[in-house]
């Protein structure tokens, strides 16, 4: 059992796959060339001042979502971490996991990593958007989960929508929600926006 504190968990790693010189544009011309040869576009942009998000990452339905997300990133400019099961990060991977800017989560523990992620984005002084799929998991969920919610909440970041839809062939990025704090109001806007984009396994999305 891991009883090491979230709070020492939680830490994006310096150097990843977007900013390693010589391999970054590398894997940046790749990534772009691999999409577009497979027909997909891509729309919208960061506003130039952002330097911290929580990026929504969305429909979630399949384990090849994270490779195209990857390169999707390259392709939209952005410099991504993302939360993964801390099963992911054991030995030999660990290092490779935190490189492709994976920061290992202990699921059972959701508060302190609320927690955890605010203290984060408080305290790092690099630009930081970190994605989070809502739903949780690759399975079909009716109540998305509220923890990318409460952490641009306390961070006092935007939330921005962004998206990979299977059936149009767009990867792009959609408004930047600025937390109003009435989360009723704020999660219908999300859903709304998301309820008609197409996952790798339309089935396994519901955003109503």
């Amino acid at each position: 059992m891991n009883t090491e504190p979230v709070t020492s968990i939680f830490r994006p790693a310096s150097r990843t796959v977007f900013n390693t010189p010589v391999v970054t544009p590398l894997l940046r011309f790749g990534s772009k060339l691999c999409l577009r040869m497979l027909g997909w576009r891509f729309h919208g942009s960061i506003p130039e001042h952002m330097q911290k998000a929580v990026v929504i990452a969305a429909p979630h339905t399949s384990n090849w979502d994270l490779p195209y997300s990857l390169m999707a990133g390259f392709g939209l400019g952005l410099q991504l971490h993302w939360l993964g099961k801390v099963s992911l990060f054991g030995f030999p991977f660990k290092g490779l996991m935190r490189w492709l800017g994976g920061i290992g989560v202990d699921r059972s523990r959701p508060g302190q990593l609320v927690l955890a992620a605010v203290d984060c984005f408080k305290n790092t002084q690099r630009p930081l958007f970190l994605m989070i799929p809502p739903e949780g998991t690759r399975s079909k969920v009716r109540e998305w989960k509220t923890g990318f919610y409460y952490i641009a909440q306390g961070a006092q970041v935007p939330i921005i929508m962004a998206y990979m839809d299977h059936a149009k062939k767009e990867a792009g990025l959609g408004p930047c929600l600025e937390v109003t704090g009435d989360i009723d109001v704020d999660m219908a806007a999300v859903k709304a926006f998301y309820a008609p984009i197409q996952g790798l396994r339309p089935n396994q999305f519901d955003a109503r």
